[in-house]
Order: structure tokens, then sequence, then C-alpha cells
């Protein structure tokens, strides 16, 4: 195999010396029993990965900001060993956010 080919196991056992290749602009292909089945390959600079999704249809962006929820969580009881299951029952009960 040449020095722009990998196979999975050796992907696998030197995986962050792959990503570093691939953060410095390489193309990697991946190999199964010498057959190509992958490109390993940095993304481009100027691409969003959110913004991909969003226009694929894979996300759906939130309708509000997450600091609008965070503000509506109140803080869980540490004495009591049932504090999380409560809290959690309570917001099964409260109505949909419009997420």
């Amino acid at each position: 195999m040449n020095s722009n080919t990998v196979g999975v196991r050796d992907l696998r056992q030197n995986l962050s010396r792959y990503l570093d290749r691939a953060r410095k602009g390489e193309r990697v292909v991946v190999t199964e029993r010498n057959r190509p089945i992958a490109l390993l390959a940095p993304l481009p600079e100027d691409e969003d990965p959110i913004a991909r999704l969003i226009a694929e249809g894979k996300v759906v962006p939130a309708k509000r900001p997450l600091h609008y929820y965070l503000d509506e969580i109140e803080p869980v009881a540490l004495d009591d060993p049932y504090a999380g299951t409560k809290a959690l029952e309570e917001t099964r009960e409260e109505p949909d956010y419009g997420v």
C-alpha cells in the first residue's frame, strides 16, 4: 500500500496519526482487504458542518437559544438520592417548548 492508503486495522491502531495527516490537508484512502471503502480527508475550511447538515435536512436548527432553556432549569438537591429521578419526572410533565 502507498502512503495515501491505509488498511482498517492500521487505521484503528494509529487513528490519531491519520487524523493529524488529514488535519494537515492530506487525503487518505481507507481499504478493507485491499479494496477502497472510505476516504479520510480534511473538511474544507469554509465549510460549516452544522450548516451543511441543516441544508441536507438532517438537522433542524433550534427555535430558541440554549440559554433560554438553561434559565428554566432548577438546581437539583444533592442530598436526595431520588432528586434526579424526580427532576426528570417533572420535566416530562411540562409542556413542549417548541423544540
